[in-house]
């Protein structure tokens, strides 16, 4: 499966960003897909995650200003970011894991502007 990230870019403080992610096939519901970032010289961390379109999971640094979500119907997850920080700057990844497989996405970059 493939993953492509998109729906970044540079935006103000306190702005907001939608990112999505479609796979290239259909990955079944039970499976948790989920958000990484990796701010420069930094390691990648974890963003937020879902499964069946519940129990979403944040990290403590983004709970309450970022929801994730997923519509099954395209193959998609989305990450909605609101109140943004300069410390949100980061390259933002989707990931999956499929058969003890990690699938990742290509990256796209989100720059948050004081």
């Amino acid at each position: 499966v493939q993953l492509q990230a998109f729906g970044g870019g540079l935006v103000q403080a306190g702005g907001s960003l939608r990112l999505s992610c479609a796979a290239s096939r259909t990955i079944h519901s039970s499976v948790i897909m989920g958000w990484y970032r990796q701010a420069p010289g930094k390691q990648r961390e974890f963003v937020a995650s879902i499964r069946s379109g519940r129990d979403p999971r944040y990290a403590d640094s983004v709970q309450g200003r970022f929801t994730i979500s997923r519509d099954h119907s395209k193959n998609t997850v989305y990450l909605q970011m609101n109140s943004l920080k300069p410390e949100d700057t980061a390259v933002y990844y989707c990931q999956t894991i499929i058969g003890a497989r990690d699938y990742w996405g290509q990256g796209t970059q989100v720059t948050v502007s004081s």
